[in-house]
């Protein structure tokens, strides 16, 4: 199976992206199974209900989340009632929602998608480490192939988690920083890694926000209004390819413009 993940889209240009072209993208490339990362859909941080569904349509069989899952009030109730939306499972316990999903995919194989977040240089509740075998073994008893998104910062914890989860998924997906690495490989192990997969959206940018907006909080220390920028969009991620037993054969950066 051919599995399509991308990278975090970024506002209104990376989600007209995916609408336009992930139909096509599919079909082209032959991807029997596709993931999306719509954390910073709304207007670059966060999304709700009626984006996730938009994005779901396009042709998205999971969306994960990350740090910004709860910018959007509304989204809470959604994830509690969705089996296709996942969000870190290393939050306090008792957040809506889940950090595991099983998905059939249009063959019929099932696929398990598991979102964590990182801990360094992040707020987050729980370090990954604690939660990460028991929610691996979750994911096993129910699909052979496990795909898991690490939303973290530091590429070391990224990297140290690949290597730890090397033989137990058919891949680790970094995301978040949103600068796409150079890295995909095939572990020993059979597991598929890349330490960023980068940015569905404006690369025209300051990883997605104008650069005049973003420059001047860095330059002013005062609070700036981000919007998304606009230009030099581009669909960026991974395509992964494994076997029937979830074993990573090929792991490719994927980076498509879109005029």
């Amino acid at each position: 199976m051919k599995i399509l993940f991308i990278a975090d889209v970024f506002g209104a240009p990376g989600r007209a992206a995916v609408e336009e072209r992930l139909p096509g993208l599919r079909d082209e490339l032959g991807v029997g199974f596709c993931i999306v990362n719509a954390e910073n859909v709304a207007d670059g941080a966060g999304v709700t209900p009626r984006l996730a569904d938009r994005l779901l349509r396009a042709g998205a069989d999971v969306l994960t989340l990350g740090n910004h899952v709860w910018r959007r009030r509304e989204i809470g109730p959604y994830l509690e009632q969705s089996d296709r939306v996942v969000r870190p499972a290393n939050l306090a316990s008792g957040t809506p929602g889940r950090g595991v999903a099983t998905v059939a995919a249009a063959d019929g194989t099932r696929v398990a998608v598991v979102n964590l977040q990182g801990i360094l240089f992040m707020t987050t509740p729980v370090s990954p480490f604690e939660v990460l075998d028991a929610v691996v073994e979750e994911a096993r008893a129910g699909a052979k192939i496990v795909v898991v998104d690490f939303h973290a910062e530091a590429t070391s914890e990224k990297v140290a988690v690949a290597r730890l989860l090397d033989g137990r998924v058919t891949a680790v997906i970094g995301t978040h920083t949103h600068v796409q690495t150079s890295d995909a490989r095939v572990q020993p192990g059979g597991t598929a890694a890349i330490t960023d997969a980068g940015m569905t959206g404006p690369h025209d940018s300051v990883i997605g926000v104008k650069a005049e907006l973003a420059i001047g909080r860095m330059r002013s220390g005062m609070p700036v209004r981000f919007e998304p920028a606009l230009g030099g969009v581009r669909i960026e991620g991974v395509v992964v390819e494994c076997d029937d037993d979830g074993r990573a054969l090929i792991c490719e950066p994927l980076r498509v413009p879109v005029p």
